[in-house]
């Protein structure tokens, strides 16, 4: 019955979506990449395309959704075998409540944190690999099925603090799959040093009942061409952090078009393992990882991306690992004319 519920959920969104074209204009953004990992030895290529779809109904109501479509090519001692995966990330109703207040219905991104919501995509993330920690409050690959209510909970004149709250039913339906689970999160934004901190907190509510805290912060300071993030994450299964930093050389006194273009990138993380738990999708034993890397961004939305990291394993399986990956970033009206 839950799974049933579920799918005629979804399918109540999709009918939303094909008859919204009379509301407006829906907008298709995304990006498209190829990605070649070789980790450890091993070599893998993965096309990708993941197309975002803003539906407007109205001035109260939004729909949205984004897909991952990819092939996975793996080079076995010059034999190559292919598989696709299409999973869909996120498909939700959004009601406008009031200007600080959102309440969203279907599937959604699992709000703890922010690696998953903010920098996740192909086209943003600066590393091709997600953190070592990622699992920990978002073990169904980041997205949760039920409901959501966000937005600004009181401001300033130089601040603002924000919220997310949230609820998850289980479903193993194909392609929606979560898991059940309650959590939030808050942040406050200052808007003079641009840096904002904030703490998550996730019980995740099927099998064993866990609890799952999160914190993070981020800074990208206005008098200097930089941006650093960092999480800190902890589970009955383990805990870690993350930490990354990225430089623009947009000052740069010659060769200002090249170097512009420039972005070095770098990411230290660690993990501790506390206990063995069945599904938990995290390292098995302690790890820690050093990336560097770079971006550099071409005309008309292109961007190349490489990094090469190491990652050291308490039993000493030790390896390295290499990406290179070239994304574009896309945005056009899925009709033709102007939004009503």
């Amino acid at each position: 019955m839950r799974e049933r519920f579920t799918f005629v959920m979804f399918v109540a969104l999709l009918v939303s979506i094909t008859a919204a074209a009379q509301s407006g204009v829906p907008i298709v953004s995304g990006g498209a990449g190829f990605v070649s990992t070789t980790d450890g030895g091993q070599t893998f290529l993965q096309p990708i395309i993941a197309p975002v779809v803003v539906i407007p109904l109205g001035s109260k109501f939004t729909v949205e959704s984004r897909l991952d479509l990819r092939e996975f090519i793996v080079n076995n001692n010059g034999n190559y075998d292919s598989q696709g995966s299409i999973s869909v990330e996120y498909l939700q109703l959004d009601y406008h409540v009031a200007p600080r207040m959102t309440v969203s219905v279907g599937r959604y991104l699992t709000p703890f944190n922010t690696y998953t919501e903010r920098i996740a995509p192909i086209w943003i993330r600066n590393f091709q690999d997600a953190p070592l920690t990622f699992a920990i409050g978002t073990r169904t690959s980041g997205s949760s099925n039920g409901a959501m209510v966000r937005g600004a909970a009181v401001s300033g004149h130089d601040w603002e603090l924000n919220y997310a709250a949230y609820f998850s039913a289980n479903s193993s339906v194909n392609k929606f799959e979560a898991g059940r689970a309650a959590g939030g999160r808050t942040g406050i934004f200052l808007s003079k040093p641009r840096l904002e901190v904030g703490v998550s907190y996730q019980r995740f509510l099927q099998d064993v009942h866990t609890n799952a805290l999160g914190t993070y912060l981020w800074w990208e300071p206005r008098t200097a061409p930089l941006e650093f993030r960092s999480e800190y994450s902890h589970s009955p299964s383990g805990h870690g952090y993350w930490m990354e930093g990225a430089f623009r050389f947009v000052n740069a006194p010659v060769n200002t078009s090249l170097l512009a273009r420039l972005e070095p990138i770098v990411r230290v993380e660690q993990f501790w393992r506390l206990k063995a738990q069945p599904g938990d999708f995290l390292p098995a034993e302690d790890a820690k990882k050093a990336e560097a890397g770079l971006n550099y961004y071409l005309p008309k939305q292109v961007r190349l991306n490489a990094s090469y990291g190491r990652q050291f394993n308490s039993v000493g399986a030790d390896k390295n690992v290499w990406n290179f990956a070239i994304t574009y970033r896309f945005m056009f009206p899925m009709f033709p004319g102007g939004s009503k």
